[in-house]
């Protein structure tokens, strides 16, 4: 007898059951293995799987929903549902993300397709580009090693924290600011580090001494230095929209005769919620000598 063989009324042989679900045997093992659609027997001898006809609504489902591109994980979620309208809010949540992600991916592409048709220099020289001059400036700080996805979640997060914090350290005294130290992208983690200025440095220590450490905070006295920036609405904050801005600071720094000084910086002067999307919310800078 062979795995394909049929049993009794009750319960279909993995083949009977592949052929009535329209999926291949290889592909219910794999959903088997992955904790998606377990047999409802397997014959301890032989290691034969055997299936009931109730599965093969669950076994079209999970087939449809691959179909999605969907993470066995969320396709994980999706199944195991309590019942079917959970289980459609699921399958809705996932595919916003997907449409956000697609939609990102499309204007990267527009955004991809000027550079490689000459035409960034002509994007590049719709921002204004100036200089101005700040003053030393004692800063809390938030460091995370964080990729381009998870970017925007977490500046909110962390400078809303830090900004609070500055309520103990004497208030804020200028514009909050992210730094990136190496590049952040979906490869690469930075990391990146939000800063708060702050009116009093002892009372930023003695705040930083009773901080968690998994926050990686810290006080730094940042020197008196000249930024290039451009100023960017909020829309323009997308990516990949904001690599254009940082493009067009970095290509004005020689022509000024001027270099880079340290690593670019956004810095958001606005109430990014109050904030509408063709409102300036954010300076994209570089230290410059």
């Amino acid at each position: 007898m062979t795995e394909d063989d049929a049993v009794d009324d009750e319960l279909l042989t993995i083949g009977s059951f592949a052929a009535r679900a329209r999926l291949s045997a290889k592909a219910l093992r794999l959903y088997d293995r992955l904790g998606l659609l377990a047999p409802a027997h397997v014959d301890e001898l032989s290691g034969y799987r055997y299936y009931r006809a109730d599965q093969i609504e669950r076994a079209r489902l999970v087939a449809l929903l691959r179909q999605l591109d969907m993470p066995l994980a969320r396709v994980a979620e999706v199944v195991e549902a309590p019942d079917g309208a959970a289980a459609a809010d699921r399958l809705a949540a996932y595919w916003a993300d997907v449409e956000a992600r697609v939609a990102g991916q499309r204007t990267l592409a527009e955004y991809l397709r000027g550079r490689l048709s000459g035409r960034s220099s002509e994007m590049n020289g719709k921002f204004v580009v100036e200089t101005v001059d700040v003053p030393e400036q004692v800063l809390i700080t938030e460091t995370r090693h964080v990729l381009a996805g998870e970017l925007p979640a977490w500046i909110g997060a962390s400078l809303g924290r830090l900004e609070e914090a500055a309520k103990e350290c004497g208030g804020i005294v200028a514009a909050p600011f992210v730094v990136y130290h190496a590049e952040v992208s979906m490869e690469s983690d930075g990391p990146a580090e939000s800063c708060v200025p702050v009116a009093d440095e002892a009372a930023a220590r003695a705040w930083v001494e009773k901080q968690n450490r998994a926050r990686n905070t810290k006080v730094r006295v940042e020197a008196a230095q000249r930024l290039a920036y451009t100023r960017i609405t909020k829309a323009q904050v997308a990516h990949p929209q904001i690599l254009a801005a940082f493009e067009a600071v970095e290509e004005w720094i020689p022509e000024q005769g001027l270099w880079q000084a340290g690593p670019c910086r956004e810095v958001y002067f606005a109430d990014w919620d109050a904030a509408g999307a063709e409102d300036p919310v954010c300076d994209v800078a570089f230290p410059v000598r």
